[in-house]
């Protein structure tokens, strides 16, 4: 799968977000019980509440996707975080997320000093296993109503 990462890959320049994204977007899997609650702890945790999320089966959620070289399937095993117009997937994503957290949240961005390439393959691992370990769900991510602006197409 093309990973995007600061620390191994050059920036995509030219790469669309959506209008009303002011700082972050992430594309999730919407049908993951992690990945959808992981979205609900960065809700309440966030210290600027300027995250935008995407639904990654959406049409947008593809569309980003493929700007940033990543397929269906990729979306099948990570998330894409789009931060200062560059994509980052697995590991460097949670990264910039914990980045946009409130403390002591944030203070796990520590774990970045740890080699890329060992974050990856815990991240790789938990992905692989997540609808046997957390589920999945056979009806559509829906968002609390007072988050629903923060939100496209999910």
């Amino acid at each position: 799968m093309p990973m995007i990462s600061p620390q191994t890959q050059s920036e995509k320049p030219g790469v669309d977000r959506p209008d009303n994204a002011t700082n972050i977007v992430v594309i999730f899997d919407t049908d993951c019980v992690l990945c959808s609650g992981f979205v609900h702890f960065i809700l309440r945790h966030e210290r600027d509440n300027d995250i935008v999320f995407v639904n990654a089966w959406s049409e947008t959620g593809l569309a980003l996707a493929a700007r940033h070289g990543l397929t269906k399937d990729d979306l099948n095993e990570t998330y894409l975080v789009i931060a200062q117009d560059r994509g980052v997937t697995k590991s460097a994503a949670v990264l910039v997320i914990l980045q946009h957290l409130k403390a002591p949240w944030r203070w796990l961005h520590v774990f970045g000093l740890l080699p890329a390439p060992l974050l990856d393959r815990l991240y790789s691992i938990v992905a692989r296993r997540r609808y046997r370990w957390f589920g999945f769900k056979e009806q559509c991510f829906l968002p609390a109503p007072d988050s629903r602006h923060r939100y496209i197409d999910a």
